[in-house]
């Protein structure tokens, strides 16, 4: 898939990406990943693909699951059972 450069497209991407905190590259990924799947082929069409995700992010965030306090409750480590190396 070629780069798009709309700029209403660019700015959706950015929002997710910061909804998401995940780099632009990152959002712009998820929504080529859901365009290409929709078979969408004009302009308007991956716009509205990539507003849907936005909204899917949004509500998401409102009700709590998103990726970052996902990822937060992943990285929390278990009282007493730190699994990491701290030297070779």
């Amino acid at each position: 898939m070629y780069p798009i450069n709309d700029q209403e497209y660019l700015k959706t991407c950015a929002e997710i990406a910061r909804i998401m905190s995940i780099s632009l590259s990152s959002a712009k990924k998820k929504v080529e990943i859901q365009i290409s799947k929709l078979d969408s082929k004009t302009i308007e069409d991956k716009r509205k693909v990539a507003n849907k995700v936005l909204t899917i992010c949004l509500k998401e965030k409102e009700s709590g699951l998103s990726s970052v306090k996902l990822f937060d409750d992943l990285m929390e480590s278990l009282e007493g059972n730190d699994n990491f190396l701290v030297e070779d």
